[in-house]
């Protein structure tokens, strides 16, 4: 990043007033009457309903529609561990994508926490707040045991989108990608480079989607995680296979896919060459890819290429997805973000991709045209239609299965 960028996201983030998010008042606050309403006396009415009937206060509060974001810290982009007040211009930043993009309210909070019991019961002691938790930033393996606890101790969803807004994003692409390359999912050999949290939940989700696990190799700092490993976590076992090969050289030959979800500059051209033909390659490494998509294409013509950066085509960007699963099932009051409204917001997003591009977007992006095909993978952030489209297939989802507390919005229907 250049000198005059880095100051421009300083100044961005101090003027013309700290920060990137604020309070607003929904109702009149001008007069006595106002006043006497909003708190003495007339306030204890909303609490004499709702400790009479907890649910009342999705009708009374702004429950209903707010959401924490709620971080330690250990694990900010690609920055590492550098303390929660560090992570909180991240945590206003996905509060200010709630707003933009989905018109939720949320906030952000950063947990100063010993360990991870300390962090998992301060956040089930404060989520009868919110209609729902976003968790961000939170190292591995950390990350597992922290959101399975709070899904468990929480009757609101509770969501790490750092595993899976990045898995639903991915697999999207990955389903328009492997179709462009004349390829199945359930056929393809994918090659995993990272094995943290955003890897390990791509691909379970890919698997879900009827990927083969048998045809994932997936690589940690130590190679390959087979079968015949003994220093394997209990999410990196569920990845191991019986298999000879053991560094990527071995496992990039002849893979149909290539996920990266580790560091710059790790898939080389040579590797890139012994993949097989039109080979799909998703360097997520941020800001630096594990192979720029320039270098890509100049070594293989065929190759289809994503990215988590803006400036390239096909970009891998979690906003594509989590404002719109969280409108989605605050709209039908869900209990969790389960299995199926995860595939339902995978295929609601892969779906919108072929979809004739819209004069918004492409005035947004200051394009001509844009269709379908090996440089247009995934809907633009821009698209108005993300919203309906994903939040409508999360909340039908949601009642199929059984974890909506209201009935579909007639929004939502047809």
């Amino acid at each position: 990043m250049s000198q005059d960028f880095k100051q421009a996201a300083l100044d961005y983030h101090e003027f013309p007033r700290p920060g990137k998010i604020s309070v607003e008042l929904t109702t009149p606050a001008e007069t006595s009457k106002d006043l006497s309403l909003a708190y003495s006396p007339g306030v204890a009415e909303p609490v004499r309903a709702i400790a009479k009937d907890p649910d009342a206060a999705y009708r009374y509060t702004a429950k209903g529609n707010l959401v924490a974001v709620i971080s330690n810290g250990s694990a900010i982009l690609g920055l590492g561990d550098l303390g929660p007040l560090a992570s909180k211009p991240v945590m206003e930043g996905k509060a200010l994508l709630f707003k933009r993009f989905a018109g939720i309210d949320s906030i952000d909070i950063e947990v100063d926490a010993e360990s991870p019991q300390a962090f998992i019961d301060t956040v089930a002691r404060i989520a009868d707040t919110f209609g729902g938790i976003n968790l961000e930033d939170i190292k591995a393996p950390e990350c597992f045991e922290i959101e399975r606890a709070l899904i468990e101790r929480c009757e609101i969803p509770v969501f790490h989108d750092d595993q899976h807004g990045t898995a639903i994003v991915t697999a999207a692409g990955m389903i328009n990608a492997l179709e462009l390359a004349g390829k199945k999912l359930e056929d393809a050999q994918i090659v995993c480079l990272g094995a943290g949290a955003a890897a390990s939940a791509c691909m379970k989700l890919l698997i879900n989607m009827g990927a083969k696990v048998e045809n994932i190799f997936m690589l940690d700092r130590k190679g390959v995680i087979h079968s015949g490993r003994d220093d394997l976590t209990p999410e990196k076992a569920a990845f191991a296979t019986e298999t000879e090969k053991r560094t990527l050289e071995d496992a990039i030959d002849g893979a149909d896919v290539f996920v990266g979800l580790s560091g710059p500059n790790l898939l080389s051209p040579e590797n890139l060459l012994k993949m097989a033909d039109s080979p799909v390659v998703f360097a997520c490494a941020n800001p630096d890819p594990e192979i720029l998509p320039d270098l890509a294409r100049e070594t293989r013509s065929d190759v289809i290429m994503a990215t988590g950066r803006s400036d390239f085509p096909n970009q891998v960007n979690n906003v594509l997805g989590f404002p719109f699963i969280f409108r989605g099932a605050l709209d039908v009051r869900a209990t969790a973000i389960n299995e199926e409204m995860k595939a339902a917001a995978v295929i609601a997003l892969a779906e919108l991709a072929k979809q004739p591009v819209t004069q918004e977007v492409l005035d947004a992006y200051g394009l001509d045209s844009l269709e379908f095909g090996r440089e247009y993978i995934l809907p633009k952030a821009t698209d108005s239609r993300l919203l309906n489209a994903i939040a409508s297939a999360v909340a039908n989802a949601a009642v199929d299965t059984g974890v909506a507390r209201l009935p579909l919005p007639e929004k939502y229907k047809g």
